[in-house]
């Protein structure tokens, strides 16, 4: 485990992480402070309303982000479904195809037979 130093709304705080994680807590910490920076610049003063308009500004963007993924794997399932719904049609011609051709050759097949049992042997 590593431990790392951050600070945030001018605190610092010593936070501990997965090696190899240090810069990306960093940059966690980054984005966090630099939404900060833009609630201070509001005229908001007082730590507690900038830390949790921070963290909403945060979730909004989550959510948005949600929303977006949400809406796309809606798009890619739809295209999914549709695709299937005309493979599943094209096999039904195939099947439907080959089964016209199946007939036509028993049909062709009892013909022959039918033609050999009436010859008189030679």
């Amino acid at each position: 485990m590593a431990v790392v130093s951050i600070t945030i709304n001018g605190h610092s705080y010593t936070v501990g992480c997965e090696s190899g994680e240090e810069e990306h807590v960093q940059a966690m910490a980054y984005q966090v402070e630099q939404r900060i920076q833009r609630i201070r610049a509001l005229g908001f003063n007082d730590d507690s309303r900038i830390l949790v308009l921070a963290a909403l500004l945060m979730a909004d963007e989550i959510q948005d982000l949600i929303d977006g993924k949400e809406a796309d794997s809606i798009k890619q399932a739809s295209l999914e479904v549709e695709r299937l719904h005309a493979e599943q049609t094209l096999n039904h011609y195939r099947l439907t195809e080959l089964a016209e051709r199946a007939e036509a050759l028993a049909t062709d097949l009892e013909h022959v037979y039918i033609q050999k049992e009436e010859r008189p042997d030679t």
